[in-house]
């Protein structure tokens, strides 16, 4: 499987060098990477280690972590170096989405007045797609640096924001349904109805889905605050981060709110494209569809993540050795939860996980096996026991990537 990776990542990499052009940059980092995925498996297998170090296996792992660390370094440098040429790529490609829907809309104007003649409606219709296609344009091009189009949908973690994109979908159906009536009544179209009673439901989901952005960023922010939740930067947004945790999993709260909005949303421009001279009509049981699905949303922003916690801190016994108490220089296994956030399990923030031990801070060691490592994972990670702690009662904590530190633990040292 790894081998696989290896070849995934490494595939159409080429052989230019590096330099300011996007393409080199992708191809610099997709080349890091399945440097690293070679390495890691090549140590695993046990090759590779200088013979001067094979003598000691504490010497040997140190020095196995430490080349990985340094791989993982390279690249995740690497990718930020990607990121910038794949800023670019994302703002030209959501660009041409938007004007690509122009266009359809368009064709689809001219194809159905074949029949029945061009009318005031089409091109009011066609004029409010141009007003906001070049608005986002504009959008686009001052936060070129973000992801255009992109920008406000991001999170403070680099992902794409659930919330987010369903407000902005609402409002964006909102502001066109406002221009299209407006430029109906510019041009002196009769029976436009812009009455609160036909848009009560409109308005009311999108208070919903605004007030649901506003609270959803506040219970994150205060979770991460009280450190109830841990938030570690993603290397780039995707699409999947709409339906998925940090961590990549389908998230049931994510996934139904996407499909339950989308799903009004589209009933509500259906209304608008059959009656474009009024405010599109929502019946209430679709707006307290979208009011239950809410608050299913929030409950599950609230109950998401968790305190990382050690349960225990026992000394590591390796097949053969004999039971005694910790010594300076074993290698002790602390049990508990958390100590992986998620997002965190790619190489380089796991060599950013810390052990205190006293008043000593011991980097975990990397411990490679085919296809990942065995060490650290969420529930376990062992680490040495470093020279320079002093025999007695010592205080153990984990500090994991995200920053957050766990509870204490008293272990006892001897001689």
């Amino acid at each position: 499987m790894a081998v696989q990776e290896a070849r995934q990542y490494g595939a159409d990499a080429g052989h230019a060098p590096d330099g300011g052009c996007p393409h080199c940059e992708r191809s610099g980092h997709r080349r890091a990477v399945a440097a690293f995925l070679a390495r890691r498996d090549e140590l695993a297998a046990g090759h590779g280690v200088p013979a001067a170090l094979a003598h000691s296996p504490v010497a040997s792992r140190q020095w196995v972590s430490d080349e990985l660390a340094q791989s993982a370094r390279t690249v995740t440098a690497r990718g930020r170096e990607a990121g910038v040429a794949r800023r670019g790529r994302v703002e030209r490609t959501t660009l041409a989405t938007v004007w690509g829907a122009v266009l359809a809309l368009l064709l689809g104007q001219a194809l159905t007045a074949l029949g029945a003649g061009w009318t005031g409606t089409r091109t009011a219709a066609l004029g409010t797609a141009l007003l906001l296609a070049a608005a986002l344009t504009t959008a686009a091009r001052l936060h070129r640096d973000r992801g255009g189009v992109l920008a406000p949908l991001l999170g403070e973690d680099n992902r794409l924001s659930t919330s987010r994109t369903v407000a902005a979908g609402w409002l964006l159906l909102s502001g066109y349904t406002v221009l299209l009536l407006s430029l109906r009544l510019a041009t002196g179209a009769p029976h436009v109805d812009l009455g609160l009673r036909r848009g009560a439901g409109l308005l009311t989901v999108l208070v919903l889905v605004g007030w649901t952005t506003v609270t959803a960023r506040l219970i994150v922010s205060l979770r991460v605050a009280a450190r109830r939740l841990q938030k570690v930067r993603a290397e780039r947004p995707r699409p999947a981060d709409l339906l998925c945790d940090d961590d990549g999993r389908a998230s049931l709260t994510d996934v139904q709110y996407v499909l339950v909005s989308t799903a009004v949303l589209a009933f509500a421009a259906v209304r608008l494209g059959r009656v474009p001279d009024r405010l599109p009509e929502l019946p209430w049981a679709l707006v307290l569809l979208v009011a239950v699905s809410v608050t299913g949303y929030l409950f599950g922003k609230c109950a998401e993540g968790g305190r990382p916690k050690i349960f225990s801190v026992v000394r590591a016994r390796e097949a053969g050795d004999l039971d005694a108490p910790i010594r300076t220089g074993d290698d002790i296994e602390i049990r508990g939860i958390g100590f992986v956030p998620p997002g965190a399990a790619a190489p380089e923030p796991l060599t950013r996980l810390v052990v205190r031990i006293g008043p000593v801070h011991a980097h975990v060691p990397l411990v490679p096996v085919p296809g990942g490592f065995a060490n650290p994972t969420d529930t376990a990670l062992t680490v040495p026991l470093p020279a320079d702690v002093e025999p007695g009662r010592v205080e153990v904590s984990v500090v994991t990537a995200a920053g957050v530190e766990t509870n204490r633990v008293t272990i006892d040292v001897v001689d």
